[in-house]
């Protein structure tokens, strides 16, 4: 697919393709300002604050990826009955995006990453979150809106954005995973420590080294290739995903496909990212563009480039913002 009119074809055919989100919502806060002296009290820098920014994050910056690559995202997830989930829910809402499917537990609090930036530095990150897993009744709920929204929505494909914060759990992930089989809608992982082995049989796994290195317990240098490789693929056997595309931060991105003769194929792209200011929310971007691109049926490696270009891209801006899909599209194009 290296022609013009093919990537606009694609890109076209995004507009109007349900793309549903299941995982852990937040919200990214921002404090940002000048950082030009340190604090007389403590060794620690003084930041003159400028502004604040609250933006939609987690599996809601993947739903704002979709949306601006002209899918439509569908989240499924669940948050504090809190002002902050109010605020999140606002937030949604205010970027055209339904927040129907998330519901409210008394009880919890909605997690909230605040982030400090000094001149264009993050210097902190506070988090505040409710680890705890959903109990029995409320993610029976979560289970029966999905199942829902899968026999009454045309869905094209599935992303289970995991952030551990007790949204997703084995149960969920067997019975949406064979559903979604069933009814052959790709499903994309973007995954994290507590849930890593549980997600067998899907379409395509997205972990970044770090994961890779902590889930499968693995001692050897992966910035090696071959030490990559062998362990990219040790973890495609264990849990029989068709595609596993590794991001590497300023190193690129792997990808490795298996059919289903057995057949392996595997590659690495360099980074794309002309500078890499901060690399948070490029995951989110990934599996965005991975989904759809699956929906669309693109060929493993023309996916792989354009996940790589378009995680590069956002990492070129500061703090978690989802892809320029203009931007996208005239890069891929040349």
């Amino acid at each position: 697919m290296n022609d013009k009119k093919s990537i606009q074809h694609l890109f076209q055919s995004f507009e109007g393709m349900q793309v549903l989100i299941i995982g852990d919502v937040m919200i990214d806060y921002y404090l940002w300002g000048k950082s030009e002296r340190m604090s007389p009290e403590a060794p620690v820098p003084i930041v003159e604050l400028d502004r604040k920014e609250s933006r939609p994050g987690g599996a809601a910056n993947v739903a704002m990826n979709i949306k601006n690559l002209g899918a439509i995202p569908i989240i499924c997830s669940a948050i504090g009955d809190d002002p902050k989930g109010a605020l999140l829910l606002k937030l949604l809402h205010e970027h055209g995006i339904s927040n129907t499917n998330i519901i409210n537990i008394p009880g919890r609090i909605t997690t909230v990453k605040s982030r400090i930036f000094g001149s264009n530095k993050q210097m902190l990150r506070i988090d505040e979150e409710d680890t705890s897993m959903l109990n029995v009744a409320e993610s029976k709920l979560l289970q029966t809106q999905i199942h829902d929204l899968l026999d009454n929505q045309e869905v094209h494909a599935v992303v289970f954005e995991d952030y551990d914060k007790g949204v997703i759990n084995p149960g969920l992930i067997r019975k949406v995973v064979e559903r979604c089989r069933n009814a052959k809608i790709p499903v994309v992982v973007d995954p994290k420590k507590r849930n890593f082995l549980e997600y067998k049989d899907v379409s395509l796994f997205k972990p970044n080294l770090r994961e890779l290195r902590d889930g499968l317990l693995c001692k050897s240098d992966l910035n090696n290739k071959e030490n990559l490789e062998k362990a990219v693929f040790a973890l495609q056997d264990k849990i029989h995903a068709e595609i596993v595309l590794t991001t590497l931060s300023d190193r690129g991105i792997h990808y490795s496909h298996k059919d289903r003769k057995g057949n392996r194929s595997s590659g690495l792209i360099p980074a794309a990212a002309k500078s890499i200011a901060d690399v948070s929310g490029a995951g989110d971007t990934v599996v965005s563009i991975a989904a759809l691109c699956l929906a669309a049926n693109v060929p493993v490696e023309t996916l792989a480039q354009i996940c790589n270009i378009g995680g590069g891209l956002v990492c070129e801006q500061t703090g978690v913002v989802p892809v320029d899909k203009e931007k996208l599209m005239m890069i891929v194009n040349g």
